[in-house]
This record gives structure tokens, sequence and C-alpha cells, in this order.
């Protein structure tokens, strides 16, 4: 399926959770199994030099495992705290209304690894940037980001870039196949994904 069709499965829901907000609905391109295979491969074909694929609890399960099935990769869950029964890494992160915690196995990742972070939605990108974190912790490198979604107006290649980079030059900043992006000021991180909510009146409460 090309990008249009993909964005068509993509319903506007509008005044849900809360009145002024308009909610992506993904869930008609989840449930059409050619649209699935679709965003895994072009996904996956973002960055086919990652040894695994990371996605963060609860939406990026999706597609990290859709990517790990059609490129034969191994999966990373990165979940909310108290969800993981071994070894932990731990990290907080702020929201628009006081903070969360989202945690990664100590061995999920060994040092050196390359890592593809995926999730749903990129927004102020203070989700994405702790589980960057996270898999630093582990000793892994985090190479590329892919999601589905970009609300552009909040700023989240920032958020990203400043909060998760550690000076060494892993990441580059591509518009790749995720239209609206101008390419500055989002670091040296690599973001793809196909669509933007440039527009958007999503709030804060709705971010990655």
């Amino acid at each position: 399926m090309n990008l249009e069709q993909l964005r068509a499965l993509i319903r506007d829901i509008p005044d849900y959770p809360t009145p002024g907000v308009l909610f992506r609905d993904i869930t008609p391109l989840l449930r059409d199994g050619n649209a699935l295979a679709s965003v895994a491969e072009f996904m996956s074909a973002e960055d086919k030099g990652a040894d695994l694929i990371a996605g963060i609890e609860a939406r990026g399960f999706f597609f990290a495992a859709a990517i790990g099935v059609q490129s034969k990769r191994g999966v990373i869950p990165i979940r909310k705290a108290g969800k993981l029964p071994h070894d932990v890494h731990r990290q907080e992160y702020g929201l628009e209304y006081g903070s969360d915690v989202i945690e990664i196995h100590k061995d999920a990742a060994l040092p050196g690894e390359k890592v593809l972070l995926v999730d749903d939605v990129l927004a102020t990108g203070g989700t994405l940037a702790a589980a960057i974190k996270l898999i630093h912790a582990t000793g892994a490198k985090v190479t590329s980001v892919g999601v589905l979604l970009e609300i552009a107006a909040l700023g989240g290649r920032d958020g990203c870039g400043h909060e998760a980079q550690d000076g060494a030059g892993l990441y580059r900043c591509q518009s790749a196949w995720m239209s609206g992006y101008d390419g500055r000021g989002c670091g040296n991180m690599k973001v793809s994904g196909i669509g933007t909510g440039s527009n958007s009146t999503w709030s804060h409460s709705q971010a990655c």
C-alpha cells in the first residue's frame, strides 16, 4: 500500500478524550493486514542495520512486533513501571502534569547492539527521549526512531534531540518518508514516519 492509502486509514475523532482535542485513531489501520505489513516494511527499511526493534508500551508494541516478524529481528518491550519481572533500568520523564516512569530489562540488549526504537506518535518527545536513555543504559545504541504519526507543532524532534543526545554522534537527522518536516531542530537524530499532524489540535496530554 502507498502512503496516501495508509494515511486514509487513520481516522480523526474530534473532541476525544476531551473537548478541543483531535484524536488520531489508528485502529482502522491495525485491522487491515496489508496496511500493517506496509507500515512494518516502511519502518524496517529505515534502519536495516539495527540488530533489535524496541517498542514503547502500549501501541508501540504493535509496530515493533510487526517489524520484528517482517525483518526477522528480535523485539524489546519498554514498559510502564512494575510490569517487567526481571532486573530493570528505570527512567522518569515529565508529563504536562506530573511525571511517569518506564522500564527496560537490564539484559534486554547487549553492549554495542544497534536498536531501532518505534512508537505510534511523536508528540512532545518526552517518552521517546526516556526510552532512548533506557536503551543506552543497557550499553546498546539507538540508531533510529520510527513513528507512525508526528504532531509537528509540539516540537517532539527538539525534545528527543535535546534530552537524549549523548554527544557520540549516534543519530542523523533525516525527514525520510515523513511529510511536512523541514529537517531542522532535531540534533542528530534520525526520525521517520508516515504522516504529520502539524495542523492538529492535539493537546500535550496526547504525547508519545
